[in-house]
């Protein structure tokens, strides 16, 4: 099943949709509601009636939210080939860390920071470089500890796609600090256009247990990435167990794959040797597909002007006695 919050005559609904992923069939409770229960068999049911009561509004017609709000989003770098592209751009590196390759990485990210699938996405105060990340974030349907890979598959609810905008300028001070992104990461994500329960995509996998998704995407109507969940060198079965290592994940938490293969305008510039394209302006759109999970298409708005920026100040007293 595909479910959908969205924003109609001034009013927020949760529905599911169609077979012909034209309709939206209004669901009895929010999806929110629903899915942070931490009960896939009542979230199933609830569609289930929905899609045998009368339909709503055309997708068309409506405004997209995103799915659901999410108590928690870890986002995971689960790709080669974006950390190669990437350190070269923003490292200076000719090679991957060997770090990376220890175990699958992750950060917290903003939840309260959801845009829709076709909202604008202002540019973050302060921020002149401004890039998209194009991945697929797995959404918990049940509680979990220090799960196996094993067990992990269980927990997972299902998929959507997932932009993780960044401020590459901002971010650049932060990981001189060391103590991981904040202003650089926190502005926004685009989650959506809606969640696919995991047995949808399911006749996607692979020999080895990872999910072959297609994914692309689009800047300005050309295409300028394209990728497969599949090159992955986790799976979400994977990321889950190594999260869940002495910690829980709990219902609607998100956990990102991290950024595919030329998923990134980093990347391109690491790989170029040049910030080719440019960092995104207002105006631009940028487009990200991936495959059994739908489309997310959303256009640079202008920012604020000023960025608050308070400097601290030395302070050179004695401590007290």
């Amino acid at each position: 099943m595909r479910f959908a919050t969205y924003e109609s005559s001034g009013a927020e609904h949760s529905a599911v949709l169609d077979a012909d992923g034209d309709r939206l069939h209004p669901l009895d409770e929010s999806l929110t509601a629903l899915v942070t229960r931490g009960d896939p068999d009542a979230l199933r049911a609830a569609g289930e009636r929905a899609l045998a009561g009368p339909a709503g509004p055309r997708l068309a017609e409506v405004r997209l939210l995103a799915p659901f709000q999410a108590p928690s989003i870890r986002d995971f770098v689960g790709f080669e080939a974006h950390i190669e592209g990437v350190s070269k751009s923003l490292d200076g590196l000719e090679h991957v860390p060997e770090v990376w390759y220890r175990a699958p990485a992750f950060y917290f990210t903003n939840p309260h920071a959801s845009y829709g699938a076709h909202d604008g996405v202002p540019v973050p105060a302060g921020c002149r470089v401004l890039d998209f990340e194009l991945e697929v974030g797995a959404v918990i349907g049940r509680s979990g500890r220090n799960l196996t890979p094993d067990q992990a598959g269980a927990h997972i609810l299902g998929y959507l796609v997932f932009n993780d905008w960044s401020a590459r300028d901002l971010q650049k001070p932060e990981r001189e600090l060391g103590l991981g992104f904040s202003k650089g990461k926190d502005f926004a994500n685009t989650l959506g256009p809606w969640l696919v329960t995991a047995d949808e995509v399911e006749q996607h996998r692979d020999a080895d247990g990872y999910l072959d998704l297609a994914m692309s995407v689009s800047l300005n109507g050309g295409l300028i990435g394209r990728d497969t969940l599949a090159n992955a060198s986790w799976t979400f079965e994977e990321m889950i167990a190594y999260a869940t290592r002495d910690a829980w994940v709990r219902p609607g938490d998100i956990l990102g794959s991290g950024t595919c293969g030329w998923g990134a305008l980093a990347e391109h510039w690491g790989r170029n040797g040049e910030r080719t394209p440019p960092p995104l302006q207002p105006g631009d759109e940028v487009t990200l597909t991936v495959e059994g999970l739908g489309t997310v298409s959303n256009r640079i708005l202008p920012g604020p002007e000023q960025a608050y920026l308070p400097r601290a100040r030395k302070r050179g007293r004695s401590p007290r006695p």
